[in-house]
């Protein structure tokens, strides 16, 4: 699923509630992540769930594996991946997440832990592709 999909599904959904399960439910669509990858090193610090994130090039492309332990912090993980995964460096740098926050409506509903989570996790993927390589 793209990330404009997601905008739009998100969009239509009137009630936090329907917008949660909507958000648990990308999280479900995730590709399993293997345990042997949920490393120390792998872990995201700034999100108070654990999240394990593991990126790398394809022909030039970010490739992300990435899991949490929590629910609705695998639905963040997947608007990453439907944000991210798949863009050159360049592509992932013009993208404005703050932006495409507000668009999908979380400021309003997500706690501030959980807010600074997201975010940690999209400091790790800038840091990883700011070199590009």
């Amino acid at each position: 699923m793209n990330i404009n999909e997601i905008v739009d599904n998100l969009g239509a959904l009137d009630d936090w509630e329907d917008r949660y399960r909507y958000l648990i439910s990308l999280g479900d669509q995730l590709p399993a992540m293997p345990d042997t990858l949920k490393t120390e090193q792998a872990k995201v610090r700034g999100c108070m769930s654990q999240v394990w994130m593991v990126q790398g090039w394809d022909n030039g492309r970010l490739s992300m594996r990435a899991d949490s332990d929590a629910q609705i912090v695998r639905g963040l993980v997947a608007i990453l991946y439907a944000a991210f995964q798949g863009k050159t460096a360049e592509e992932i740098k013009q993208i404005d997440i703050n932006q495409l926050f507000d668009k999908l409506g979380l400021n309003q509903h997500l706690s501030p832990n959980r807010r600074s989570g997201f975010f940690a996790m999209v400091e790790r993927v800038r840091s990883f592709t700011a070199d590009g390589t």
